[in-house]
Formats: structure tokens, sequence, C-alpha cells
């Protein structure tokens, strides 16, 4: 692997982990579909939010 390589794979990791490419994936999402994306703060509180109230994998 190159240097370039590297660093591509590891900024793909870093943002996978973070969730900025969530937010990518929204935005893109809106554009395709010709609609007015919330705002970043908006969307933010609303991942939050459904953490919070479907935490989804726990055991208990």
């Amino acid at each position: 692997m190159t240097v370039l390589e590297v660093g591509r794979t590891l900024r793909w990791y870093v943002r996978q982990l973070t969730g900025e490419a969530k937010w990518d994936d929204y935005v893109e999402e809106c554009a395709t579909f010709g609609e007015q994306p919330m705002s970043r703060r908006e969307f933010e509180r609303l991942r939050d939010h459904e953490k919070e109230h479907q935490p989804g994998g726990r055991c208990c």
C-alpha cells in the first residue's frame, strides 16, 4: 500500500467512526429526492434521540 492509500483508508475509517459519513449520506439522499435537508444540528439531535429511545442491540 502506498502512503496515499493508507491515508485514504484511515480517513474513511475515522469518518465511519465519528458518524461524519452518515451526514454526507443524508445530504446526498435529500439531493436525490429534491428535498431540503435539515440542519446539521437538527440531524445530530435526531440521531441522539433515536439512540436513546431505540437502543437496538442491548441485552437488558
